[in-house]
């Protein structure tokens, strides 16, 4: 016959095994969970071709990092931000405009890794489909869409050089719309729904040279000075291994490579550099100037 105190010293055990069982369960799950690599996007373009952009990244990613590497959309440029701030995601492609944004709403807690070439001498176009349009001037008292509010290249950067100009939106033109991305802009302009809209000139140059629009009848009335743009950027939590690894990689990719070229003209570039956030401090002054941040 067991003795009761032994029984219950036995139960006792076995629930402190089966507990420390569990417990360790649920730490490798979760340390599973954890090893997942987010990336996300502003989204500055269709769903559709964000999602296209991003796979053979994802999966260069993976090979570089030994990780699972996952491409997370969002709905829109606060989202993006949000996710990179809280470290829902570990590293987003922003704009200027969004990195600048994140980095003050992080209290300069948001690094910026590496950008594409064409993004030291970043511009963009406005366009139009009215003949009698010929310059900035003849938008006044017209229909003009931006892109997205927080896009850099759709809205902050052609926001200051109309300014710059003496133009202001909110008094000059009869009408300012947010179209949300630079696809949609090109969309609003050529259905005649606006007169003139600014985006993007690697969307536009893509557009054009994809034969998605004809520039005989939607054309460049004015392209802007060049200025700094997108990047990769992290949160200044990572661990500098991990930060030196996606640097080096990124950094890495050349269209010498099937690998590269496909990556790196889904992405529009030439090649990716190192950057740094002094670079931003133009569209930071530019924020700041036309009260948007």
């Amino acid at each position: 016959m067991t003795h009761p105190t032994l029984s219950r010293t036995r139960r006792a055990l076995l629930t402190c095994a089966v507990l420390a069982a569990g417990t360790a369960f649920t730490g490798l799950a979760q340390a599973q969970a954890q090893a997942v690599f987010r990336v996300t996007a502003i989204p500055d373009e269709a769903p559709t071709e964000l999602a296209r952009k991003a796979a053979p990244l994802v999966k260069y990613l993976e090979s570089k990092l030994g990780m699972k590497v996952e491409f997370t959309p969002v709905t829109d440029y606060a989202a993006s931000v949000e996710a990179l701030v809280n470290k829902k995601v570990d590293m987003a492609w922003f704009g200027g405009f969004t990195f600048v944004q994140a980095n003050v709403r992080s209290g300069g807690k948001i690094v910026p890794l590496v950008q594409r070439e064409e993004d030291q001498n970043f511009k963009s176009v406005f366009i139009t489909s009215d003949p009698a349009i010929q310059s900035l001037t003849d938008l006044k008292g017209k229909d003009v869409s931006f892109g997205s509010q927080s896009s850099t290249s759709g809205h902050l950067m052609p926001r200051s050089f109309l300014l710059q100009q003496g133009i202001n939106p909110e008094k000059d033109f009869k009408r300012v719309a947010f179209s949300g991305a630079h696809d949609a802009t090109i969309a609003a302009v050529a259905s005649g729904k606006v007169q003139g809209g600014a985006l993007n000139i690697s969307v536009w140059e893509k557009f054009v040279a994809d034969k998605k629009v004809d520039p005989t009848k939607v054309r460049v009335i004015y392209t802007t000075p060049p200025y700094f743009d997108y990047n990769w950027s992290v949160h200044a939590d990572m661990p500098a291994a991990t930060r030196q690894k996606l640097a080096e990689a990124l950094t890495s990719l050349s269209k010498a490579t099937p690998e590269g070229k496909e990556i790196l003209e889904l992405q529009r570039a030439t090649k990716f550099v190192p950057t740094k956030a002094e670079n931003y401090k133009g569209i930071e002054a530019a924020a700041r100037s036309a009260e948007l941040l």
